[in-house]
């Protein structure tokens, strides 16, 4: 893996900073908090024309065939710029359909996608918080050509502006594990489907959605009825790669705020970022980031070169779960009490990053899947602990 950029990634990087540094204001991000559909649909249509939505995607629905390490590049500026949009949720969701779904689902439901006249999320979490199959509850009856899905799922992304959603369900009544799990496109304005807004710590748009007898066809299954998993734990993986690279970004520009703070704001006569204290407490952030950075985008090299992926993806997700969240921290003691005032615009970054600490599991999860994968205990490893061997 070369860490320094080639010439594509600069521009890809440079391109989408002074993007967003125009079309993208504090502003609009606040707007948005009090928004809603939570996002502006003028800002989708404008990175629909630059590319982003199909930046991964096949080239026979539209797409340009992109490395995910261009994705996270993107979604690395977009955490930076805390640009209001559903573009991580929709990649989650679209690149499984473009990875693991069939021929017929991806012309059917990609080129929207591609176009940016479709947002589409997924939805896996249930009173069960953790990312494991045994945590997947919600029911999917076979009913001639047809399942019908009911259950609650929790913290899914736009949900209110969504068009399609990805949803885990359990075909078979009775499994456990990983076994009687399928995964299904579902279409976000059918008849028994109701959502509640979740209030978060980041002010963006998560809902808990409750299915009562959703109908969704047969041809709506990507892979194989009852055998999803393998599928599930690939988008998992990609979905929290690309969390990190938002994450990064979004901490990465709060931490140059406390850095330039130092160098002005003054204290007995001379700048804060004359003091010892305050000096080590900038490197330790920038150390904290560049970390990440790298974890995370050593993760998505490894998914693009189709290696196993799953310990770097869950050393990415462990070590920004703490480190970002301490540097972005640490941002606000520099500050002092201005960075909790919600006038200034620091906290609207330490909020987004702490909030997405919390998603994609947690540092626990991921640190027993990196334990297990070191120990060779037998079994599939999967996030929170390996699968039962009998």
């Amino acid at each position: 893996m070369d860490v320094l950029l080639n010439d594509d990634e600069t521009l890809i990087v440079d391109s989408a900073r002074e993007f967003l540094t125009g079309e993208c204001p504090v502003k609009l991000v606040r707007a948005m908090e009090a928004d809603a559909l939570g996002y502006s649909k003028e800002l989708w249509a404008k990175v629909a024309e630059l590319g982003w939505q199909g930046m991964c995607m096949p080239e026979k629905v539209g797409g340009s065939n992109m490395p995910l390490v261009y994705l996270g590049l993107v979604l690395r500026e977009a955490g930076r710029a805390l640009a209001p949009l559903p573009l991580h949720c929709t990649a989650v969701a679209s690149l499984a359909i473009a990875r693991d779904g069939s021929e017929a689902q991806q012309e059917k439901y990609l080129p929207d996608v591609v176009a940016g006249k479709s947002v589409m999320t997924w939805a896996f979490t249930e009173s069960d918080p953790r990312f494991i199959p045994e945590a997947v509850q919600m029911s999917a009856k076979a009913q001639g050509d047809n399942f019908v899905l009911d259950g609650v799922k929790l913290f899914v992304d736009n949900f209110p502006g969504a068009d399609h959603c990805v949803v885990v369900a359990r075909t078979t009544a009775g499994s456990k594990g990983a076994q009687g799990l399928t995964l299904f496109i579902v279409d976000a304005k059918s008849q028994g489907l109701s959502q509640v807004p979740l209030i978060t710590l980041a002010k963006d748009k998560q809902s808990e959605v409750t299915f009562k007898g959703v109908i969704v066809p047969k041809a709506n299954v990507i892979g194989s009825v009852g055998e999803a998993w393998p599928i599930v734990e690939r988008m998992l993986d990609r979905g929290t790669a690309l969390l990190c690279a938002q994450m990064v970004g979004a901490a990465r520009k709060d931490i140059e705020m406390a850095i330039e703070y130092a160098k002005f704001r003054t204290a007995f006569g001379q700048p804060i970022g004359s003091f010892q204290s305050v000096q080590h407490t900038c490197a330790d952030m920038q150390i904290w980031v560049d970390g990440g950075e790298m974890l995370t985008f050593e993760a998505l090299w490894k998914i693009d070169q189709g290696l196993p992926a799953s310990v770097e993806v869950s050393q990415a997700k462990a070590f920004c779960n703490e480190k970002c969240e301490a540097a972005v921290r640490n941002s606000q003691s520099i500050h002092g009490g201005i960075g909790f005032m919600m006038e200034f615009d620091l906290q609207l970054w330490f909020r987004r990053v702490s909030a997405w600490t919390m998603r994609m599991g947690t540092s626990f999860e991921h640190r027993a899947r990196i334990a297990h994968a070191l120990i060779d205990i037998p079994g599939e490893v999967t996030l929170g602990r390996p699968l039962p061997t009998a």
